[in-house]
């Protein structure tokens, strides 16, 4: 079992703030309800319940403890009379990943040991004599333990920042640790790092097999020895046992969650009902494509579904080598890319769509594919820049189908160049580039004004031209850029 202690420590690194616990924070939980009627022995969801009936719930519920995302007073009134604990977590922080947490951690309490990593690296510190830190093996944070009366400035950034710092971890690159983790399972002492206020830690690899799943670091100022290296050792056994079931919960969780976007960009007639279901709301959106190759697409969807801080504020798909990400408008998507493709290999490009509402998810896809396929030195390219760009291609497109007449001025003008070795092609485009200025597109051609005039007037011979026809002028342009 689990305690609403227990419960609160591991929320509180989700930004969870125990509001009231009228019946102590001792309270033992066995499992967890998504809606009424909920036990009494039981952590309410409050998934889909709006702020206005909160206090309604809270009346009638007999649930030992209830997470919201908001409570006013008035709620937390009702909570105490009622005897019900009230655990308020940061709104940022999606519903999906908080019910992966409450129910890993309430409902695997029942097979008895650590019930998850952080109670692993909390039970670990105690054991080895320093704090702990559990890494994916991307150097990426999974869980630490509440000790921190010796931590140095490098495990607080660390922890702030769900990532070892990228100027240590090239330091650990440059000193060989990376290169150990990677062939042994033996711990290693790792020197300070005085620059970065990095004190010794005592690191070991957690592995499956072959396969490096991660590390244990342990801040201690000499090399560990006798029972706490065994109990370091045990401890990195264990870790894996809870990484793999963890991933295999993830994997799980991400093929639904793939599904459920795949439908929308599909273009399912119930997309609400579906963004529901991936705890999305709003009716503005934007599908972002970033592709990458070999393993990097899968390094980049991990860290789309893994999601940056403790929350993510979209759902992703993996479809073939493309990983599709539906994101809120509210969020900055240029940037939130840039933050995803730092830890991805230099190959991965992106593209993003254009706002859409849920139904037009669908186009805002093709846009992001469209941009994504432009061959631009930017990674990144969204489709409100590069619309016009887009267009063309689409025009180049549609000619290289037929839809463009074979026939007419630019045509006759382009035989004419051919046969004859003259240059009208090229002058009439920078005629129109240049608006009509006959100076401008002389100067662009490196000719005299009156050559621009004379090829003008032989133009005339060639073909029929009306210069001063803006939808002429509109249809020339076109098709000397997608002929």
């Amino acid at each position: 079992m689990v305690t609403l202690d227990r419960l609160i420590n591991v929320l509180g690194g989700y930004g969870a703030r125990l509001r009231c616990a009228p019946r102590g924070r001792d309270v033992e939980l066995r499992s967890v309800a998504l809606q009424e009627p909920a036990g009494p022995d039981e952590v309410l969801l409050t998934v889909g319940v709006p702020d206005t009936a909160l206090g309604e719930l809270l009346s009638a519920t007999r649930a030992a403890a209830v997470v919201v995302h908001r409570a006013d007073e008035a709620v937390l009134d009702i909570a105490r009379e009622r005897g019900v604990a009230v655990v308020l977590v940061d709104p940022e922080v999606p519903w999906g990943q908080l019910a992966g947490v409450v129910y890993g951690l309430v409902l695997e309490a029942r097979e008895g040991g650590p019930t998850d990593l952080f109670a692993l690296a909390d039970a670990l510190a105690g054991s080895v004599g320093g704090p702990v830190t559990i890494e994916d093996q991307h150097s990426g944070v999974l869980a630490y333990s509440s000790r921190q009366e010796t931590a140095d400035q490098a495990r607080m950034a660390t922890i702030l920042g769900r990532r070892v710092p990228d100027e240590i971890r090239a330091e650990l690159t440059a000193r060989g640790v990376h290169a150990h983790l990677a062939v042994s399972d033996a711990p290693l002492f790792v020197e300070p790092i005085p620059a970065h206020d990095f004190h010794g830690r005592v690191v070991i690899a957690v592995r499956a097999g072959r396969e490096l799943l991660g590390s244990i670091w342990v801040e201690v100022p000499e090399p560990l020895t006798g029972e706490r290296e065994s109990a370091l050792r045990t401890g990195a056994s264990t870790a894996s046992l809870q990484m793999l079931r963890a991933r295999a919960a993830a994997d799980l969780e991400r093929r639904i969650e793939s599904d459920l976007v795949i439908e929308l960009l599909e273009g399912k007639d119930d997309a609400a009902a579906v963004l529901s279901r991936l705890g999305l709301r709003g009716e503005d959106f934007q599908v972002v494509a970033l592709q990458a190759e070999d393993t990097a697409v899968l390094v980049a969807f991990e860290r789309a579904t893994a999601g940056f801080g403790w929350g993510r504020p979209g759902r992703s798909a993996l479809f073939s080598n493309t990983v599709y990400t539906v994101l809120p408008g509210e969020v900055p998507a240029a940037e939130w890319v840039r933050k995803l493709m730092r830890g991805v290999p230099a190959s991965a490009r992106a593209g993003i769509g254009g706002a859409a509402s849920p139904l037009e998810l669908p186009v805002s896809r093709q846009e992001a594919d469209e941009s994504l396929a432009l061959e631009c030195s930017d990674p990144i390219v969204s489709y409100e820049r590069a619309w016009h760009e887009i267009l063309l291609r689409r025009l180049r497109n549609a000619a290289s189908g037929g839809r463009i007449p074979p026939r007419g001025p630019v045509a006759d003008l382009r035989r004419h160049d051919a046969a004859n070795g003259t240059r009208y092609t090229e002058t009439l485009r920078a005629v129109l580039h240049a608006q009509g200025d006959q100076v401008a597109a002389a100067a662009r051609l490196g000719v005299h004004p009156n050559t621009v005039r004379y090829r003008l007037r032989k133009m005339t011979e060639v073909t029929t031209l009306d210069l001063d026809d803006p939808d002429e002028r509109l249809a020339l342009v076109i098709a000397l850029r997608v002929a």
